[in-house]
C-alpha cells in the first residue's frame, strides 16, 4: 500500500505541467549560473506567450513570432524559433521537455532550499541531444518549480533557480509583441 501512494516522475512532471497551466498569468523572477557567468531576470507567462527579461537582453514571444532586443546594440531580431530552440530561452517549455525523449526517475532529494520537493531527473535517451540530463525540483504541495538544472552535450551546465512567484497574473497580449515605438532606435533584423 505504501508503495501505492509514492508518485512517480511521469505524475508529477504531468501535475506540474498541469498546474502551470490553470494558473493563468504567471510572473517569475529568477537567478541563472552558468559558465559564462551568473545573472538575473524574470519572465512574464500566459499559455506560449511570454516576457524575458534579463539583463542586457528582452524577449518577446506571441506563441508564433519571437522579439530578441539586444540593449548594447541597440538591435531587435525577428524570428519563428523552433520548440527546440524555445527550451533555451523559456525555462517553462522544459515542463513538457520530458514527453519525447528522456528516461525519468525520482531522484533521492526530499527538499531543496528548505522546502519538501520532488527531485525529476531526465536523461536523453539519444547521445546526440543537446540537453543531456534535466534536473527539475518542484514543491510537494502545489508542484511549482523550485529550481532547474541542465547539463549540455558538451558537459557545460547551466542551473535557473526560481527567486518569486506569483500565479493569477493578468496580461494583455500586446505584452508579448515588441513596439516599435517604445524603441525608436533599434535596428529591426528580421530572420524569419
Amino acid at each position: 500500500p505504501m508503495v501505492a501512494q509514492q508518485p512517480d516522475a511521469r505524475d508529477i512532471l504531468d501535475r506540474a505541467a498541469d498546474a502551470f497551466r490553470r494558473e493563468g498569468g504567471i510572473k517569475i523572477t529568477f537567478s541563472v549560473r552558468a559558465p559564462e557567468g551568473n545573472s538575473n531576470g524574470s519572465i512574464r507567462l500566459k499559455g506560449d506567450k511570454f516576457l524575458l527579461e534579463t539583463e542586457g537582453v528582452t524577449t518577446w514571444f506571441d506563441g508564433r513570432t519571437q522579439w530578441s532586443y539586444l540593449t548594447n546594440s541597440d538591435e531587435v531580431n525577428i524570428s519563428e524559433p523552433t520548440p527546440e530552440e524555445l527550451q533555451s530561452i523559456n525555462p517553462y517549455a522544459l515542463l513538457s521537455i520530458y514527453k519525447q525523449g528522456y528516461h525519468m526517475k525520482l531522484g533521492k532529494a526530499d527538499t531543496y532550499g528548505g522546502k519538501p520537493a520532488y527531485e525529476v531527473i531526465l536523461t536523453a535517451s539519444n547521445r546526440k541531444q543537446d540537453l543531456q540530463c534535466v534536473i527539475i525540483y518542484v514543491t510537494k504541495d502545489t508542484l511549482q518549480p523550485l529550481c532547474i538544472s541542465m547539463t549540455q552535450k558538451g558537459g557545460n551546465s547551466v542551473a535557473i533557480r526560481i527567486t518569486s512567484y506569483k500565479t493569477g497574473e493578468s496580461y494583455n497580449d500586446n505584452l508579448f509583441t515588441f513596439d516599435k515605438k517604445v524603441y525608436p532606435t533599434a535596428e529591426v533584423i528580421d530572420l524569419r
